[in-house]
């Protein structure tokens, strides 16, 4: 019999700690997709042990569990401890469209003083932390690859991506980091 080939992770191995700027795969997390109408948000907040947020550009955390306001009924919910996020929204039997895609997504951790600058270069929209400050969120895109930005603390942004764009991002994070 053959021998199995292990599948790693999207970003393996990648990092890069230069003048300001340091550029890390994040650990592997449960992610879930959330769709539903402003009706189910009580039951689900509860089942998910965290008030989704209802506000444009808002997150909510509690631990190493997050919600990510993407739009007027879609959240993107991040659980770091690898928790059951479909068992919990299964409980929930009021209207609600849920979809893990914990194996779609990956994410890249900014972080440093040139923060701003280096996403920037990619991101057209205004990242200064009075526009978008701590515990803010986006969807936008990063050259050309769509992504969800959630700024984490005042000099460090989780670049949230489909691991399919993974490489093209990082790479051009990278580049943008060397270019001072």
């Amino acid at each position: 019999m053959a021998d199995a080939i292990a599948r790693t992770g999207a970003l393996e191995g990648r990092f890069l700690n230069d003048e300001g700027i340091t550029l890390v795969r994040a650990e592997p997390a449960t992610r879930l997709l959330l769709r539903a109408p402003e009706t189910t948000l009580k039951p689900l907040s509860k089942a998910l042990g965290l008030d989704l947020p209802q506000r444009p550009k808002a997150s909510v955390s509690r631990g190493k569990r997050a919600a990510l306001w993407l739009g007027p009924d879609e959240w993107l919910v991040i659980d770091e401890n690898g928790g059951d996020l479909m068992e919990d929204c299964a409980s929930v039997s009021a209207f609600h469209s849920a979809v893990d895609v914990s194996h779609r997504n990956t994410a890249v951790l900014v972080s440093g003083p040139r923060v701003e600058a280096v996403l920037n270069a990619g991101c057209p929209q205004d990242l200064s932390l009075d526009v978008f400050p701590v515990g803010a969120c986006s969807r936008t895109v990063f050259g050309k690859a769509e992504v969800i930005l959630w700024r984490t603390e005042t000099d460090a942004v989780r670049v949230e991506c489909w691991r399919s764009f993974s490489d093209y991002v990082f790479m051009l994070l990278e580049a943008a980091a060397r270019d001072r």
